[in-house]
């Protein structure tokens, strides 16, 4: 790393070796020209300043339910390549899910979507952290806490011996191409160490690449004779990912496309159907489902490439306003999945947020 008469630090690109200006506190920068994200070792990693106050988008009601909703559509950000569609949909289908049907107070919802005027709602690298900060601060037993993001996915060279496949999975703020994306390790940090005894987190994320982007030890899949079973992803450095004696429980989108995928270091690709078959498939099914029959709605309403489901009843008419699911896309290898924090029998435990 080298320091320039300004105080600035510099790196080089590791693909294509582009000067890069390091940003305080990140841990991975993308390069402009390129596009590849390169890892910033830790030790030339710069502190990042505290805020001196607290921006009153972030300063809502703590109720025992609250919920961070993201939605990000890259317009006019992403370079050759199109704006996605879906996403702030996802992010009002979801706000409307919440408060109609788990009860959530609107006013205990963050909603972070790029196409708000208010600089603070909208979903920037520091907007996100501050979001996921004011989601478990001060989290005490019975609280129930969701974050959503919908958008896109990357996975990045892991530098840190706790990822199997070598590569850590992020998801991709509004200023990924300036600041880099926000890596596993980090929302593991942010959202899931803190939770304590009695407190549940539900995460969805409808991202390419997240299947285990909260670094939870436990995931849940479909196996080739047809059941839900666990495997073990503690990390093999044997660090710590777990939480203060909370669950945290992850549903995410997931194709087989990330094995092939992984070799590309600027692997990005357009997010699926998850969030819809997830509404669709809670909508469809009675209250108090289980996890394992969640799943497997989710995974043939995948199948059938998000039809099949007419969305009825007080949560379907709100959503069909806000959007069309029609024309939702799905790839041929989607996937539903389920990471925790810890195993438990889906089959017989009821989702209940």
């Amino acid at each position: 790393m080298n320091f320039g008469g300004n105080g600035n630090a510099t790196i080089r690109c590791k693909y294509c070796s582009a000067c890069l200006t390091v940003i305080p506190g990140e841990r991975a920068i993308q390069c402009a020209q390129c596009n590849c994200v390169t890892r910033i070792r830790r030790a030339d990693r710069i502190p990042v300043p505290r805020p001196a106050h607290v921006p009153a988008a972030f300063q809502r009601a703590r109720g025992k339910k609250r919920a961070v909703l993201i939605g990000i559509t890259y317009a006019g950000m992403r370079r050759g390549c199109g704006e996605l569609r879906g996403p702030i949909n996802d992010v009002k289908c979801m706000r409307n899910l919440l408060c109609q049907r788990f009860g959530f107070p609107s006013e205990c919802i963050i909603m972070l979507t790029d196409d708000q005027r208010d600089p603070f709602r909208l979903p920037t690298k520091e907007n996100i952290r501050m979001a996921m900060h004011w989601l478990v601060q001060g989290c005490s037993y019975g609280d129930s806490l969701v974050f959503h993001f919908s958008g896109l996915g990357a996975q990045v060279a892991d530098d840190d011996g706790d990822e199997a496949d070598g590569y850590d999975e992020a998801i991709c703020p509004l200023d990924a191409f300036q600041r880099g994306p926000i890596l596993d390790d980090e929302i593991n940090e942010a959202i899931v160490r803190p939770l304590v005894h009695g407190v549940r987190l539900h995460a969805v994320v409808d991202a390419c690449y997240s299947a285990t982007v909260l670094d939870l030890h436990y995931l849940c899949h479909m196996s080739r004779n047809g059941f839900w079973q666990w495997e073990d992803e503690s990390p093999p450095s044997g660090a710590w990912k777990g939480t203060s004696g909370g669950h945290a429980v992850l549903i995410s989108g997931y194709s087989e496309g990330k094995s092939n995928m992984a070799m590309m270091p600027d692997a990005y690709a357009s997010v699926g159907a998850m969030t819809h078959s997830f509404i669709r498939a809670l909508e469809c099914e009675p209250r108090g489902v289980t996890y394992g029959r969640l799943l497997t709605s989710m995974r043939a309403i995948m199948k059938n490439r998000g039809g099949g489901y007419d969305l009825q009843g007080p949560i379907g008419a709100p959503i069909h306003t806000v959007a069309n699911f029609s024309g939702v896309q799905v790839r041929d290898d989607s996937e539903p999945n389920l990471s925790s924090s810890e195993m438990f029998d889906i089959y017989r435990k009821p989702f209940v947020l």
